[in-house]
């Protein structure tokens, strides 16, 4: 159950939160271990804001790094988190970090109190620290995660930066393209009726199209807002989701960075489950899961299906049609060398760098494109509106 409180600290500082407990006895107990002298409590939660604060990837980084570093120093895991707990800038933390101390405090494990919050800790997180906890290596597991989420952000931090740019320029544009057609065509539209001549072709157009828009505006926006709302019942769909990742893929531009930051995600998790002793099918399975992406979730499933019929890896990702030949061998030689942890690695930092290279890549290539799309759109407007400008005379005649 969850409890709201309203709570005094030693200092006289009120302090407001939630805290999790079986009944409002043990509440008020878990609340006094804190040196915490309640004022108000009850049951239910707080009351949710308009804006709920949710656990950012970043928190989990920064929550990592400092835990891996006070377990490394000796310090016990309970206070290791009630130092942690006091540090959290973002409430919504704060709260999994205060559960996850009274779970443990009340007996369960660390990878089960942080099972129980699948909003802040991935599966893989978990299956890590189980791995962790069962072999008494808790200090290098979080060593490792820590590093590994450090490369993850990074390499969700290149591929925003290269969707950003032009995700911002078309929609600017987009707004620009809609502002003259709606407002200003209709300008000239009522200077070109005056002369009663035919107008060119490409004005025509450009004149009927304002027309619809200003006259069915009302009528396209539901049908746009109701269309994106199927768009996304439907993406939410096994079916619908496969069909998105696979087209994805084969993007001419961003299909090859897609696919790039997909293998390096997979080698990258899949190295560090199995360094950290995850075993083999449970490592597989919790990478399909954390994949991603459709097409690529079924070539691990299938790997793992090759693994429990007593075969490889390498041979089910090399029917799947989506993984580069380099990366094929390089796994079956870590396959036949007993080093799949290392050769996995390897190819992760192999790929990181191509990502690198082709974020830049793309970014410099993207600008001239969205330059010529922009002068194309916005001069296509401009000689629709001037063209009939250049026969003035023979149509004032």
């Amino acid at each position: 159950m969850q409890f709201a409180y309203k709570a005094k600290e030693s200092g006289g500082k009120t302090v407001e939160g939630v805290v999790e407990a079986a009944d409002q006895k043990a509440a008020l107990a878990r609340l006094r271990e804190q040196k915490l002298s309640v004022v108000e409590i009850k049951q239910g939660g707080a009351r949710k804001p308009f804006f709920k604060p949710k656990v950012d990837s970043k928190d989990i980084v920064i929550f990592s790094r400092q835990l891996s570093t006070l377990v490394s120093a000796g310090v016990p895991i309970v206070q290791g988190l009630n130092i942690l707990e006091a540090q959290a800038e973002n409430p919504a933390f704060k709260s999994v970090v205060s559960a996850l101390r009274g779970d443990i405090e009340a007996g369960l494990s660390i990878a089960d109190a942080m099972k129980k919050h699948p909003q802040a800790f991935s599966e893989l997180y978990v299956a890590m620290i189980k791995a962790g906890e069962v072999g008494g290596i808790l200090d290098t597991i979080l060593e490792r995660l820590s590093g590994f989420l450090e490369s993850s952000e990074q390499l969700r931090a290149k591929v925003k930066s290269a969707l950003m740019y032009p995700a911002v320029v078309f929609s600017v544009a987009g707004l620009i393209t809609i502002f003259l057609i709606m407002f200003v065509i209709p300008i000239f539209k009522d200077i070109f009726s005056s002369f009663g001549a035919e107008l060119p072709f490409l004005t025509r157009v450009m004149i009927t199209l304002s027309d619809f828009l200003r006259e069915k505006i009302l009528y396209v926006l539901p049908f746009m807002v109701g269309g994106g709302w199927l768009f996304k019942r439907w993406l939410k769909t096994d079916k619908g989701q496969e069909k998105v990742d696979a087209i994805s893929l084969k993007l001419p531009i961003f299909g090859i960075l897609l696919k790039k930051v997909a293998i390096a995600r997979f080698t990258r998790t899949l190295g560090t489950l199995i360094k950290s002793g995850v075993p083999i099918l449970q490592g597989l399975e919790t990478v399909a899961k954390t994949s991603g992406n459709k097409i690529i979730e079924r070539a691990i499933n299938g790997s793992r299906d090759s693994i429990k019929e007593g075969g490889r890896i390498s041979d089910p990702l090399k029917k799947a049609n989506i993984f580069p030949p380099m990366v094929i061998q390089m796994i079956s030689v870590g396959e036949e060398t007993g080093g799949l942890d290392t050769m996995l690695n390897k190819i992760a930092d192999f790929y990181d760098q191509e990502v690198d290279t082709a974020v830049k890549g793309l970014t410099s290539m993207i600008e001239p494109l969205i330059i010529v799309f922009l002068g194309v759109v916005v001069g296509t407007i401009v000689i629709a509106m001037f063209m009939p400008m250049f026969s003035l005379g023979e149509m004032v005649g």
